[in-house]
């Protein structure tokens, strides 16, 4: 018959018990403090890096993106700092720049895309806007700003459509799966029509219908009833044959 564990036994057990809870804690706290000093001594070294090529990042979008890489690393955005050493950047003043822009571009299209807009042709328009003397922008910067103008609402959007391609929406509102799903089946034609839809989703006729209409009715697509099997054009896919 196995003998039971004495009061005095188990008090013993419970004292180590908290004994190592206590080393445990302690090592604990000492190990978030040589990780904070590791990341002062970061942030320290990263404002050296950058305040000896803030040049270079202003002007090569490349650095740029690697120099922010290196920021949200360590959980520095120096994009929300405008107090203190990370001021003199002005990256903060570059993409609100950007930023405005964007706007302006995405409303000047909007009559002609329905509010979305591809990044490939954003980014030619912007180029375009902001003249060959001005800095250097590629598609990183352009979402990067864009995903600053969601302050504003469900107005601005960054969409990752399937095929790899990405969109940016200037419309309020939510699109619905299934348009989504239309979306996904224009790149590279640039046009879906109602057997494309029927044969590639598996949808019937009239679920095929009324995603055309919405996004027909919403301004997103165009239809064209003039070839011999209608086709339904989303100008966000194609550059360059819409402009004036």
């Amino acid at each position: 018959m196995r003998r039971r564990a004495g009061i005095g036994a188990i008090q013993k057990q419970k004292l180590e018990q908290e004994r190592y809870k206590d080393k445990g804690t302690e090592l604990q706290g000492k190990e978030l403090e040589v990780l904070g000093k590791q990341l002062e001594e970061f942030r320290s070294k990263l404002e050296e890096f950058a305040s000896n090529h803030k040049s270079e990042i202003k002007r090569s979008p490349v650095f740029r993106r690697q120099f922010q890489e290196m920021c949200a690393a360590i959980g520095v955005d120096p994009l929300a700092s405008n107090k203190g050493f990370w001021s003199v950047l002005n990256l903060g003043d570059f993409y609100y720049e950007l930023s405005v822009q964007i706007v302006e571009v995405c409303l000047a299209t909007s009559e002609k895309n329905g509010g979305l807009i591809s990044l490939s042709e954003l980014r030619a328009k912007l180029m375009k806007s902001r003249g060959r003397f001005s800095q250097e922008i590629i598609n990183d910067d352009i979402l990067c700003a864009a995903k600053k103008l969601s302050i504003f609402g469900n107005g601005f959007k960054v969409l990752s459509v399937p095929g790899g391609q990405t969109l940016i929406q200037s419309i309020p509102g939510e699109l619905s799966v299934d348009q989504t799903s239309v979306l996904a089946l224009a790149p590279g034609r640039g046009y879906v029509t109602l057997p494309i839809l029927q044969e590639e989703l598996k949808w019937t006729a009239v679920r095929a219908s009324s995603a055309l209409e919405a996004v027909v009715s919403e301004g997103l697509a165009w239809l064209d009833s003039q070839s011999p099997t209608p086709q339904y054009w989303f100008p966000s896919f194609f550059i360059g044959c819409m402009d004036s």
